[in-house]
């Protein structure tokens, strides 16, 4: 077992690589038990583990530590057993035992006949990637897959064998099905299998499904305290606060408000603390009504802010980034942004919905947390701090030109899989945002002719999946990156070329379509900035 080498993941993380999944695993259980300072998460995958800390100086301390985890001597073996049983009737078993020339019983036989190791989470909350004891199973994902996986599916793909919790997206080999549930949040730990867990597959002939009774509904709050009610909810309208960090393992991102920034902000106008829960809101279009008079500031994307009274007619003005009242049965309306894309609209005591793994973020990429906002979607509002005191006007805190964006960027983890040219592709041309872009990411074309082109010696090797930041720029084949954002997957199949400095997430967050950008490249130990040479080669820091 060891350590073979230690890469910048952006100013505030690490990807550590090891030797084999034995060292990442007494690596992660390590790390877990005895967490370096101010480390927030460590998202073990399958040769690395990936360590996120909550400042630069942490990490570059960390940096030093991370060599000297002493793997030899391992914490007592705390995983658990698990047992699933299965229903070997698979749309993809057949073909498995053609591929592998075991035939359909011998797949079950092999699939039953091992122990399975938890390797990592990712991709959905409940996801967890099981590594067998031998290679007897190994085969290709799907050429093409499938739009709708049914929740339940047990599957293989290359090394690997997962249960998918619930319904999505998928390329796996389909071989069987399972009633065990395995992501729940009444659980005390919500996921049935966690990294480090032993699994064995049971074949059984039928599943039996077995009606849970449901457990006691909280009692309903009443819906005469004060709130607001949306009228239009716009594009999208959800609910956020700080996020949900430290879950990686369980396949759960940060979540939270894309803005931080501007969140801060807003909550800071109203006297409420900074995690307060807020509305985000995208490209203009909400209107909400008042239940009881409230105090109310808007924060991020410049809009217009028109306020109307019980009878429609207009009552008076606001403006952004400074305190206003709403009075009871007054309308407040955003317009559409004439700079940014994601407004922050804070009330004062917050908006009081019930939190989910100790946040009220809703995640779009796990669907964890709060529903979409809709019409007559009412939100209560949480008792005013006693000790804050409502705030003076600012300054907007969004540093996003009209024209352009220049975001800055640290190397790595994965520059090395891209061709000599790739850096000056990546900094010399102007790179447009899609409509296609969301909370998970933003996707970029060229504002030029050229995709970022990948290294020969890789030729057509696939990357094994490893923990992601939000900030990474992550690159498919196309060579047209994507910047994650906070609801971005755990972990990812493709290299990531460099990850955005956390400073200037919050321009990140606010790129309407359309926009223009441009990355400027920092050293990831000093930030300052760095040009790189002209052949492409890794500047000095960015590599163990």
């Amino acid at each position: 077992m060891s350590l073979t080498g230690i890469r910048w993941a952006g100013p505030r993380a690490l990807l550590v690589e090891l030797s084999d999944l034995p060292s990442v695993l007494a690596f992660h259980s390590r790390l877990l038990t005895e967490p370096l300072p101010g480390q927030l998460d460590a998202v073990a995958a399958a040769a690395t583990v990936l360590l996120k800390f909550g400042t630069h100086a942490e990490a570059l301390a960390a940096r030093t530590a991370v060599g000297h985890v002493d793997l030899g001597a391992v914490p007592r073996d705390s995983s658990r057993h698990v047992t699933i049983e299965v229903v070997y009737d698979g749309e993809d078993l057949a073909e498995v035992g053609m591929l592998t020339g075991l035939g359909r019983d011998g797949v079950v036989a092999a699939h039953t006949g091992q122990l399975w190791t938890a390797a990592f989470g990712g991709f959905a909350p409940g996801f967890t990637y099981l590594l067998g004891e031998n290679h007897s199973l190994d085969v290709p994902r799907r050429s093409s897959p499938r739009t709708a996986v049914p929740a339940g599916s047990v599957a293989l793909g290359g090394t690997f064998s997962a249960v998918y919790p619930r319904q999505s997206p998928g390329g796996w080999q389909l071989i069987g099905r399972t009633t065990a549930v395995l992501w729940d949040l009444e659980r005390e730990s919500p996921a049935l299998v966690r990294p480090g867990d032993r699994v064995r597959y049971v074949a059984v002939r039928e599943a039996v499904v077995l009606t849970p009774v449901p457990p006691a509904s909280p009692a309903a709050r009443e819906d005469t305290g004060p709130a607001l009610v949306v009228d239009s909810p716009g594009l999208q309208s959800l609910v956020q606060d700080l996020g949900r960090p430290g879950l990686g393992d369980l396949g759960v991102s940060a979540a939270g408000a894309v803005d931080q920034q501007s969140t801060r902000q807003a909550n800071r106008l109203v006297g409420n603390e900074a995690g307060a829960a807020v509305v985000e809101t995208v490209l203009g279009g909400l209107s909400v009504r008042a239940v009881g008079d409230q105090v109310l500031a808007l924060a991020g994307a410049v809009v217009p802010l028109e306020i109307r009274d019980a009878s429609g007619a207009p009552a008076r003005c606001a403006a952004m980034c400074a305190p206003f009242a709403l009075l009871d049965g007054e309308t407040l309306s955003l317009g559409e942004p004439t700079l940014g894309a994601r407004s922050y609209l804070a009330v004062r005591g917050g908006i009081d919905v019930h939190p989910v793994l100790g946040s009220r973020s809703s995640d779009s990429m796990s669907g964890i947390g709060p529903a979409p906002l809709s019409a007559g979607t009412r939100l209560p509002v949480g008792r005013a701090p006693l000790f804050q005191m409502v705030g003076a006007p600012e300054e907007s805190t969004l540093r996003l030109g009209v024209a352009s964006a220049e975001l800055r960027i640290t190397l790595g983890p994965r520059d090395d899989w891209f061709d000599s040219r790739a850096l000056e592709t990546l900094t010399g041309q102007d790179w447009i945002t899609s409509e296609q872009s969301n909370r998970i990411g933003v996707r970029l074309a060229p504002g030029g002719s050229r995709a970022l082109g990948r290294n020969p010696d890789r030729g057509a090797g696939e990357l094994p999946s490893e923990g992601a930041v939000a900030g990474a720029l992550q690159v498919p084949p196309s060579g047209h990156p994507v910047l994650f954002l906070g609801d971005h997957p755990v972990t990812g199949g493709y290299p990531v070329i460099a990850v955005v400095v956390p400073e200037d997430l919050p321009t990140a967050a606010q790129l309407p379509p359309g926009h223009s950008v441009r990355f400027t490249i920092v050293d990831p130990a000093t930030l300052e900035p760095l040009e790189p040479a002209a052949t492409g080669a890794v500047p000095e820091g960015t590599q163990p």
